[in-house]
């Protein structure tokens, strides 16, 4: 028996703003450009010059600090989360991010990189969610992460 493909979604920026209650300068997901259900998803952080991190996050060399990444990874995981949950059940008044096990930080990212946030759902009991996420930037992975979140809908 043949599987039939999956229709794959996408959220632009004003969608992700309905989604999510973040925004500038902690908003750290652009675009998802792969929504694959609550199944997995591909979310698209540019990374820029101006942003304020860079000021002091090395001023002689900036680097893209890794708990924003991981934070990225986050929300575009309950991006997705909440999407999934809209088409059941009541809009969520709050997401918390709940854990982050096993994050390694593989390269540097820079003012330039585009980064991708590959993420895939590993469970989901009731109101809780997990992920595994993987950063990458030109296909090469520069961190990764097990990370959990709550909805709240009280």
């Amino acid at each position: 028996m043949t599987e039939m493909p999956t229709q794959l979604d996408t959220a632009d920026i004003l969608r992700i703003l309905e989604l999510l209650p973040h925004r500038y300068p902690f908003l750290l997901v652009d675009r998802i450009i792969e929504i694959d259900g609550d199944r997995s998803c591909i979310g698209i952080k540019n990374v820029t010059f101006n942003e304020p991190q860079f000021a002091g996050h090395f001023p002689t060399r900036p680097v893209f600090p890794g708990v924003y990444i991981i934070e990225g990874m986050a929300q575009t995981a309950g991006a997705i989360c909440v999407a999934a949950t809209l088409a059941t059940k009541a809009r969520p008044k709050q997401v918390y991010f709940m854990t982050i096990d096993k994050a390694k930080f593989r390269k540097p990212v820079q003012p330039g990189d585009v980064i991708e946030y590959h993420m895939r759902k590993t469970n989901n009991r009731r109101n809780m969610w997990w992920f595994f996420g993987e950063a990458k930037v030109n296909g090469v992975v520069v961190a990764e992460a097990e990370v959990s979140a709550m909805l709240v809908t009280e």
